[in-house]
């Protein structure tokens, strides 16, 4: 190989790790942080009323590890953890002007009564861009919103994350919403 091809590599290979090492990495604290960034209801136009939601919330984790598997069935993320949903989601209905947090019901065929539903939901593993730790982004999540038992019509969520480190994040909530037009 000539001096000269050698030369022009070796220049090629610095100015890249140049470039790569310029890049800033963002860096965000290991503890996930959310934020609701919008809730669109879908609104059946025959009655009026909202039969689902979908909730759209951004976050960021320091280390990445946002997510589960669906093999990851053994403690502490086994059936019936508190871990085993890592994005956890609770509903309240403005009653008499507080919010109240109510259970939302749904009819068991198979055992003829009503099952407790939950909201709660397995975030899938998300993996980071490499040579960044640092993980960001958006997550959807379609809720059923209409409690056909309720004579209330005004609900919110509040909502949480779990990374596998089990820190949780901070709090977030919707802003009311309106289920009957």
């Amino acid at each position: 190989m000539k001096t000269g091809t050698k030369i022009g590599f070796i220049l090629i290979f610095l100015v890249a790790q140049i470039l790569l090492s310029c890049q800033k990495k963002e860096q965000f604290p290991i503890i996930p942080e959310i934020h609701f960034s919008r809730f669109l209801v879908e609104m059946d136009t025959t009655t009026r009323v909202a039969q689902r939601g979908i909730l759209e919330f951004t976050f960021k984790d320091g280390d990445g590890d946002i997510g589960l598997r669906s093999s990851d069935i053994y403690p502490p993320y086994n059936p019936g953890s508190k871990y085993y949903y890592n994005l956890i989601i609770k509903y309240f209905e403005k009653q008499h002007g507080k919010f109240v947090e109510v259970p939302l019901l749904s009819w068991n065929a198979d055992s003829a009564r009503y099952d407790t539903m939950t909201f709660n939901a397995r975030i899938p593993w998300l993996t980071p861009n490499l040579g960044n730790k640092g993980i960001s982004g958006t997550i959807q999540d379609t809720l059923f919103i209409n409690n056909p038992l309720s004579k209330f019509d005004t609900i919110k969520f509040t909502f949480f994350i779990y990374d596998r480190a089990l820190h949780k994040s901070n709090v977030d909530s919707t802003p009311e919403i309106v289920r009957r037009y």
